[in-house]
């Protein structure tokens, strides 16, 4: 039977409002079956046709950078009532803010010009195919009468062939649609947009200039909403995949859970909770699933990062004689320089789609959503390693307390970050230190929590956090993003402060890229220092509401944080913490070192 998207358990939308799951899915805007309506001749248009699309998917806001190739779609996309344009102040930001965005809603969209804007957008775009995010890149394109003239245009590469924007992005979206006529312009968008909700990845949509503003019969009803068959299990492969890890489970003595990043693509993280709570299994996640798994859970152990994990938790996991991991990511930055004490022989690995089980068998055609739900009434429950957790556990001491008007010390400043978090706030964590300062975090119920972990993209974090933001008014995100990312991305604090955001950002100065120092060092790590909050006041320039501060000790931190969220909770906030450039968490000496050393292999023998 097919499935509408968002016709989920988890999301009921009413009322025709479109519903924002925390887990990633997607939701239509209609609770049931309506014919489609006539609309007006001036609105069957293309560019109409694709605006409906996108708020019919849950799309309410796009993010986009003018050129003269996309000025007409804009047009069109903006007369729908809606969809609100973010205009952004340049494509990378543009393509991060889209990424950020597809985390809270499920699905995300930014609209650019045609190659110089394409090719500008395309790393934010390979970004959200690593982090598997459904976004859809839209680009305005050459007049339909172009191609094939051998004509050269501007805003190319001074070549008649138009398709080099095309093949940049046929490795890094999963469905390319070229429209340059309206017979097939109706199929070729809505192909693309379904083909990114099924493959939750990024999909590519070049639109000629010419095309958005002529009707076509195509476009002369309100479209229907989608009708996806659903993945489903094969029912033979699920049960002998069931019935071995079962066996495989049950005859451990302390078997552990460990939930990783594909379980957001799966839609299994309600399934993964329902099998931690009949196992009754110690429980962890991997540093890019933090925010996936309830850490309020009564097994909750923390995070599985090998050398750098949180405190007693390694020692559980890796001692373990068997352990389930449900959507991993074994790379190099998170396997830490590839040193995990992990043995194949004791793990069931569950994909998306497949479930392998030690050296053994492999179970094709099983969803992880499925298998685990059908796991959790076959296992039986084990507590050993839990209370084997209890038993060697320590609490974390407290940093040590610092002198009136000491410098600011960052453990001091997330001591002080962790009485902040509510359900009402979210955590964006930019790549560097601020991975590991947040990864200490211990998130309430309801918090968000985003990182791009895969990719690693410094300066993702300021357009993410537009994105984010703008997803969830309802929340007030918390950024940590340091200075040397910050450089890279800084332009969109100012659309923040034109969508009227509440962001608090914390800007840890520390002067340089610190992640990068303690992998390998050199002159290159250094940066010009910036007077941070004057350039945010120049950017605030009076209009909407901004404010800015430095603080270089607890006091002053103190301080900063009731205004932030006192006085000026209506505010974007920007606060500049002065660190010291060694203040770096102990976790990224140990990872940098490992990673140093796994970046530094020699090449092997000939």
């Amino acid at each position: 039977m097919d499935t509408k998207i968002g016709s989920l358990d988890t999301c009921k939308p009413q009322n025709n409002v479109v519903c924002c799951p925390s887990n990633g899915s997607v939701c239509t805007i209609q609770n049931s079956v309506v014919p489609s309506t006539v609309v007006n001749s001036s609105d069957a248009t293309l560019g109409r046709h694709l605006a409906r699309r996108l708020v019919q998917i849950g799309v309410t806001d796009v993010f986009t950078v003018p050129g003269d190739f996309n000025l007409t779609l804009l047009d069109h996309l903006i007369a729908e009532p809606a969809l609100n344009n973010i205009g952004c102040c340049n494509e990378l930001n543009a393509g991060y803010a889209a990424d950020g965005y597809a985390r809270s809603r499920g699905v995300g969209a930014c609209v650019v010009t045609f190659t110089v804007g394409g090719l500008s957008v395309l790393n934010a775009i390979a970004g959200a195919y690593s982090e598997n995010l459904p976004l859809i890149c839209i680009v305005g394109g050459p007049n339909s009468n172009d191609y094939g003239t051998n004509r050269i245009l501007h805003h190319t590469i001074g070549l008649p062939d138009f398709s080099q924007e095309l093949r940049c992005f046929q490795t890094v979206t999963c469905f390319q649609a070229v429209v340059n006529n309206l017979e097939d312009a109706h199929e070729l968008i809505d192909t693309a947009i379904s083909t990114a909700l099924k493959e939750s990845k990024p999909v590519y949509i070049s639109i000629s200039c010419n095309l958005p503003g002529i009707p076509h019969p195509t476009f002369s009803r309100d479209p229907v909403p989608f009708s996806l068959s659903p993945k489903v299990s094969n029912p033979h492969g699920l049960e002998a995949a069931v019935e071995a890890a079962a066996h495989f489970l049950n005859k451990a003595v302390k078997p552990v859970l460990v939930g990783g990043p594909k379980m957001r693509v799966a839609k299994a993280c309600d399934a993964f909770v329902e099998l931690a709570d009949a196992c009754g299994y110690a429980l962890a996640v991997t540093p890019s699933a933090k925010g996936l798994v309830p850490e309020h859970h009564p097994h909750f152990i923390g995070t599985y990062w090998g050398a750098v994990s949180t405190a007693f938790c390694a020692e559980i996991v890796e001692s373990a004689d068997a352990y389930l991991f449900a959507g991993p990511i074994f790379n190099d930055y998170s396997s830490v320089g590839y040193s995990l004490l992990l043995k194949r022989e004791k793990a069931i690995i569950v994909q998306p789609d497949r479930v392998t089980i030690g050296n053994g068998p492999t179970f094709g055609c099983v969803l992880m959503k499925d298998f685990l739900q059908a796991l959790s009434k076959r296992v039986n429950n084990n507590t050993t390693a839990y209370e084997n957790y209890h038993r060697i556990f320590v609490p974390e001491g407290c940093p040590l307390k610092a002198e009136p008007k000491e410098p600011l010390r960052v453990n001091i400043l997330f001591q002080h970050i962790q009485k902040m978090l509510s359900h009402q706030t979210a955590v964006i964590a930019e790549t560097g230190d601020s991975w590991f300062n947040c990864q200490k975090l211990k998130l309430p119920k309801g918090c968000g929590y985003e990182f791009q972990m895969q990719y690693g993209s410094i300066g993702w974090s300021v357009g993410a956090t537009l994105g984010y933001a703008q997803a969830v008014p309802e929340k007030r995100v918390l950024a940590f993003i340091g200075d040397g990312s910050f450089q890279v991305t800084a332009q969109d604090i100012s659309t923040m402060i034109r969508c009227g955001q509440k962001t608090i950002i914390f800007l840890i100065n520390n002067g340089g890229y610190t992640i990068e120092v303690e992998i390998h060092d050199g002159p290159y790590n250094v940066i010009k220092n910036w007077n941070y909050t004057a350039l945010v006041d120049a950017i605030h320039n009076g209009e909407g509401k901004c404010w800015t501060t430095k603080v270089r000790c607890e006091e002053e931190l103190v301080e900063a944080i009731e205004t932030a969220t006192e006085a000026k909770k209506d505010s974007l906030c920007f606060i500049e913490v002065i660190a010291h450039k060694d203040d770096t968490s102990k976790e990224l000496l140990e990872w940098g070192s490992r990673v140093s050393a796994a970046n530094s292999r020699p090449p092997n023998p000939q």
